[in-house]
């Protein structure tokens, strides 16, 4: 007597992909028949502070906004700010083998380039130096650094160098 080509195994898989096919035609219909899947039920409304609802929002509550009131990200710099193109920072960090380094600018905190070719005198880490910013081919760069010199008070006279003999 021969055998049967249909294994349990083969048998169960058949069977549980025909009771999957069933209930996914069981939900279809009931679906259809509920019509719940409407666009209407599907629409949120954000109210003044900013939670989802499910009521449209009271039309006679509506505030006029300007759009140039809105700012999104940094605000836009003030035209009449003029920056000083002498900056000060100091070094953060200068790799003297590899001829780079950077300098944190004390005033705008931001972190700028600085390449060897661009120095004025030898820096090292630590430094308070004063430089120029340029825009680099990766962004601000900075130019004839130079290491930082307290200006001298102008009502204080410099030591002579030499004393004075009067005759």
């Amino acid at each position: 007597m021969g055998r049967s080509q249909e294994t349990f195994n083969k048998k169960e898989v058949r069977n549980k992909k025909e009771k999957k096919r069933k209930e996914k035609e069981m939900k279809k219909l009931t679906r259809k028949e509920n019509d719940k899947g409407s666009f209407e039920d599907m629409i949120a409304y954000v109210d003044e502070n900013g939670m989802l609802t499910s009521t449209p929002p009271d039309p006679t509550k509506k505030k006029a906004i300007k759009l140039e009131d809105i700012e999104i990200s940094i605000p836009k710099s003030d035209p009449n700010q003029v920056l000083d193109p002498i900056r000060k920072g100091t070094v953060t960090f200068f790799n003297d083998s590899k001829g780079y380094g950077f300098i944190r600018d004390l005033e705008t905190q931001e972190s700028v380039f600085v390449h060897v070719n661009n120095l004025l005198e030898p820096i090292k880490e630590g430094n308070l130096v004063n430089f120029e910013v340029e825009m680099g081919q990766k962004g601000p760069t900075a130019v004839q650094v130079k290491l930082y010199k307290e200006p001298k008070p102008a009502g204080v006279p410099a030591p002579p160098s030499e004393p004075e003999i009067l005759p």
